[in-house]
């Protein structure tokens, strides 16, 4: 009688696609494009079995290298991101209904989940050229600026959004070039508002005369799934609480939680 495979058994793998693995992995974590030597001391390999891989993942569109020669993922990279992060139910039944919602306010809504490098734009649903904001595909909401920022600060785990808020908080660069003050105590009261509301609004932040506010959509276990934020014109979006902006964002947002499982009761 053959004895039962034992729990401590590992399956034997392809150790070079696990290395390459852990270099994409590496590149996915730095918060910059790396040199090939930084890189290969992240990984724990040599530059030299290193540049293999950076050729056939560059071949591949996985990696790519910036003028200076720096390597950083590469476009295909973000699309298997996407492609992931679309597979999720919450965000097919979301994306097939944001369009109704945008142009029912007449204003761009996007959507977006949290990802290693905090909120992660996955979708923007444009409506005319009334703004002009840097909202792309693949970009990432600052947590401490936002409506976005706010409302996943309050309702994911801090140990979760902790280290981006920190993150933040000690990126020179970052506070020199905001137009406003940015610090721990007004982001910490900005959560304490949205857990309170159940959304976040920001106004002339951090962009001077666009406006914004975000809501959470929650799934059958009561996690928060992503963000619905509604973006508008600072003279043109209604950020009161009876506003239709909020109104119906809260509306929206309800209406996706409680079809996705969530119990608004509880």
């Amino acid at each position: 009688m053959n004895k039962p495979a034992s729990k401590s058994t590992r399956p034997r793998g392809v150790q070079t696609i696990e290395t390459g693995g852990r270099i994409l992995g590496a590149l996915a974590q730095a918060r910059g494009p790396l040199q090939l030597r930084d890189l290969a001391e992240m990984v724990g390999i040599s530059s030299a079995q290193l540049h293999p891989y950076m050729v056939s993942f560059r071949q591949m569109d996985l990696v790519e290298q910036t003028d200076r020669g720096l390597y950083q993922l590469g476009p295909f990279a973000l699309h298997l991101g996407l492609s992931r992060l679309r597979n999720q139910n919450a965000y097919r039944e979301t994306i097939s209904r944001v369009g109704a919602l945008s142009d029912d306010l007449g204003l761009m809504v996007s959507i977006a989940v949290w990802g290693m490098h905090g909120p992660t734009i996955t979708y923007v649903q444009e409506f005319d050229a009334r703004i002009h904001a840097n909202v792309q595909v693949g970009g990432n909401y600052n947590m401490t600026v936002t409506a976005t920022g706010a409302v996943f600060g309050a309702f994911l785990p801090r140990s979760a959004t902790e280290p981006v808020v920190e993150r933040e908080l000690s990126d020179r660069e970052f506070l020199r070039r905001a137009f406003f003050k940015v610090d721990a105590e007004t982001y910490r009261a900005a959560t304490v508002r949205a857990r309170r509301d159940g959304y976040a609004t920001t106004r002339d932040m951090p962009i001077p005369g666009v406006s914004a506010v975000a809501a959470p959509v929650f799934d059958h276990t009561g996690k928060m799934q992503l963000a619905v934020t509604v973006i508008g014109p600072t003279g043109y979006i209604d950020l009161g609480p009876e506003g239709a902006p909020v109104r119906e964002l809260l509306e929206f947002t309800a209406t996706l939680s409680r079809d996705l499982g969530y119990d608004t009761a509880a």
